[in-house]
């Protein structure tokens, strides 16, 4: 059959005529009968999701199958907290409360616009995840270490705490440690998908790393408020770091939503990274188990960092806080008045359960604030996971110099040793205001307040 015979049946020009010859040539190839090859062609035609799974017809299928997206009749509900949100970002929330597997919402009061779900959104699912509404980073988290040493430590020896950072941290896209640093997350079954097995020699040289974007290394003064955290309170040294799973993370979460695209070519383009997979699948399987591996990943980085400088630093931890975000959890909540187990996808925000410790940061110059959860089933039990910023990356270059903010830095009695011009403290919103909105989700139980600062340094693309 000719590309005319083929038009004629009904086959459109580009790419599944293309598909169309190569299953003629396989056709033939496997001894069919090409007597019956005009109508073999018009029933893929006629019905290309019939043919999902032959393993001749398929690629031809696939290139014409576009079924229709068939919306919730009505969005699930959601609730947002805060004031003066993206509009943009609300939209994105509408769009994923749209989706066929969406079972309820959230936004917090830090959001804005992300690729898919909203930085500071969450969404609950049946049975399916969306690797976008997890995000690049995937579990991207927060550690707090508090020493059994004032905060003037800093102060008295700077150049020994800042020698400390600078020698037992690395920043920036490619950053790694020779000799490579050992942890028994790479004992753990790498296997689990094709991509964590590909990567695992990559991960391993940047394990103990901080990557590039948003991510920090940052001493300063712990101040605690609430007795329960079983410290006196007081004023104390702390570090605090914040990054996640570094280019293996990103990595499984464009294959997998590359996947998950494929899988739902009826989404609209503008809701085109909500596309998910169902935990019934193997590749919905293989994304969960990497997920996990990735959140085991994160959580060595933050512990050999911590590990490290409190070795060199020489003094004892009295109180260790981590809690992550840009992941999904299976969890129980009452949806439509009656309990069930859901997926909980929290990208940039914070589980906020019953009890739970969480550390919410500001800025490089805005304190962040060590929070207990109370549980807010309205919001999912969530939190913010942030300030959020009020800009792009762009705008913020051509906003602020580096005089303005340094000047800045200096009022607030903070040493910057590294950091890009996009991640100055005016990008991000009043972390203040931020927790003035959310005091009936959190309870603060004490305050953190950077005074040594390193970020990556200017002119890294962001892995955040």
């Amino acid at each position: 059959m000719k590309t005319k015979d083929l038009s004629n049946i009904g086959v459109p020009p580009g790419e599944a005529m293309k598909r169309a010859h190569a299953f003629i040539v396989a056709f033939r190839e496997s001894g069919g009968d090409m007597s019956r090859l005009e109508s073999e062609v018009g029933a893929i035609v006629g019905d290309p999701g019939a043919y999902l799974g032959d393993s001749m017809r398929e690629a031809f299928a696939r290139s014409l199958y576009a079924p229709a997206f068939k919306q919730r009749e009505t969005l699930a509900p959601w609730a947002q907290w805060g004031s003066g949100l993206e509009p943009e970002a609300v939209k994105q929330m509408a769009n994923a409360c749209a989706l066929p597997v969406a079972v309820a919402g959230a936004l917090m009061p830090d959001t804005h616009v992300g690729y898919g779900l909203p930085i500071g959104g969450v969404l609950a699912t049946d049975n399916a995840v969306i690797p976008y509404a997890v995000g690049v980073d995937i579990a991207c988290r927060m550690k707090l270490t508090v020493f059994d040493r004032k905060p003037n430590t800093i102060a008295g020896q700077k150049d020994r705490v800042a020698n400390i950072i600078e020698r037992e941290t690395r920043f920036g896209i490619g950053c790694s440690f020779k000799p490579r640093r050992d942890h028994e997350v790479m004992d753990e079954d790498w296997a689990v998908s094709p991509v964590t097995q590909r990567m695992r020699d990559k991960a391993w040289t940047q394990l103990g790393t901080s990557g590039s974007g948003n991510h920090f290394v940052e001493f300063g003064a712990f101040t605690i408020t609430d007795g329960s955290l079983g410290v006196p309170d007081g004023e104390y040294l702390s570090l605090l770091t914040h990054s996640g799973s570094r280019g293996t993370g990103a990595q499984v979460c464009q294959h997998y939503s590359r996947i998950a695209m494929d899988r739902h070519r009826e989404l609209p383009k503008e809701l085109k990274h909500l596309a998910w997979l169902s935990l019934d699948e193997t590749a919905g399987q293989e994304y969960w188990a990497a997920m996990n591996l990735m959140g085991h990943y994160a959580a060595a980085n933050h512990a050999l960092i911590h590990k490290y400088i409190a070795r060199s630093l020489g003094a004892e931890i009295v109180l260790d806080i981590e809690n992550h975000h840009n992941f999904a959890w299976r969890e129980r909540h009452m949806i439509d008045g009656a309990e069930r187990e859901v997926i909980v996808h929290r990208k940039g925000a914070t589980p906020a359960g019953m009890g739970v410790l969480g550390v919410i940061p500001g800025s490089m110059a805005s304190p962040g604030f060590v929070v207990r959860g109370k549980g807010q089933t309205e919001l999912l039990a969530s939190a913010s996971h942030g300030a959020g910023r009020v800009m792009s990356r762009t705008k913020a270059l051509q906003s602020f110099t580096w005089s303005a903010v340094k000047k800045l830095l200096a009022e607030r009695d903070v040493t910057l040793l590294s950091a890009g011009l996009d991640e100055v403290p005016g990008v991000y919103k009043d972390i203040e205001t931020v927790m003035a909105a959310q005091t009936d989700l959190v309870d603060v139980l004490g305050r953190f307040d950077p005074k040594l600062v390193k970020m990556c340094p200017s002119g890294e693309r962001a892995e955040d």
